[in-house]
């Protein structure tokens, strides 16, 4: 059915406690802070409000709340990179040591030991989440490579069928990249471009395995997701009523927010524990196919993008590209 191991999973995410404590408080945290600021958005354009009618009171309300919602979204959008850089990576930093047997500091100590491991190989946050881009972008390729496979077959509604199979794809490799970038970490080199090259071809090379194995993880992952919305909606309600104007829509939005950090903080680092196991069990052995490199040259810009970097990167300490360079 999977080739992961729950129980392993589980395991790993017991001995790297200190990042699970630290990924709850960060994911909760984004959350209480959206919470928050919505809520003084909504209490300014409440006040707002008071110069005009009942009317104008509650579209200003609701404006405000938007407001406030909108500002703490931009302020995530810049974080995105340093949450990728301290919190990620570093998980999957102690992750890699725990699959090769490693002995590991135990405590406050273990974030601090796997900071300095992704400092030694992306000497900045934007070399790093550059990386990450280009790899998402390979790997939506190779999920469309599986769509056009499913659309030249001769069989009835087929076409349909590739679409529902393509959107789930792209919500199953949501667990993938990560997967990539703990290649290049646990390789050690010095040209993080490269190995991240090598692992996007070792992974189209096993896509089978892998987008099977993600399938699964996407069905217990969401699964659990949506039982965490439909609990949360009660006290996300409770939330929006003590707002001023009472914002009907917010208990929904408030419950997903909730989920999602149930997800990012619990769920997220179990899916990625189990796709290393995949990932790494699945390529021991293996060399990097030509024909599979020549392939992902052929139908992936980013991947001659990631390419053409590690051809041209003596080290991973080079300046990051622009954002127009990953397009």
């Amino acid at each position: 059915m999977w080739d992961f191991s729950i129980g392993g999973a589980l395991g790993m995410m017991v001995r790297t406690l200190p990042f699970i404590l630290l990924r709850i408080a960060v994911y909760f945290g984004i959350t209480l802070g959206y919470i928050l600021v919505t809520g003084v958005g909504a209490g300014v354009g409440w006040g707002v409000g008071g110069f005009g009618d009942e009317g104008f009171r509650a579209s200003s309300t609701m404006w405000g709340g938007l407001a406030g919602f909108g500002i703490f979204g931009a302020i995530m959008y810049w974080a995105r990179e340093y949450i990728l850089y301290i919190v990620k990576a570093g998980h999957i930093a102690v992750l890699i040591e725990l699959i090769d047997g490693k002995p590991m500091p135990e405590g406050r100590s273990q974030i601090h030991h796997a900071t300095a491991v992704v400092k030694e190989r992306f000497a900045e946050a934007s070399v790093l989440f550059a990386i990450d881009q280009l790899i998402k972008g390979v790997v939506r390729a190779i999920t469309g490579l599986v769509r056009g496979i499913l659309t030249i077959l001769p069989i009835p509604g087929v076409q349909q069928l590739g679409g529902i199979l393509s959107a789930f794809l792209k919500i199953a490799v949501g667990f993938i990249d990560e997967v990539i970038l703990a290649y290049a970490i646990r390789t050690q080199s010095d040209n993080a471009w490269m190995s991240a090259k090598e692992a996007l071809v070792l992974y189209g090379q096993n896509y089978k395995v892998m987008l099977k194995n993600a399938a699964w993880l996407a069905i217990i992952v969401y699964g659990l997701s949506f039982a965490v919305f439909i609990v949360m909606l009660a006290p996300a309600a409770l939330v929006v009523y003590l707002m001023p104007g009472a914002w009907a829509a917010g208990g929904v939005v408030f419950a997903l927010l909730f989920a999602w950090s149930v997800k990012a903080a619990l769920l997220e680092p179990f899916a990625i524990a189990c796709m290393m196991q995949v990932y790494f069990k699945t390529i021991e052995g293996q060399e990097p196919n030509p024909e599979w490199d020549a392939k992902l040259e052929q139908m992936s810009a980013k991947f001659r993008n990631l390419k053409e970097r590690a051809l041209g990167a003596g080290s991973v300490r080079e300046a990051a590209p622009t954002e127009a360079a990953l397009t």
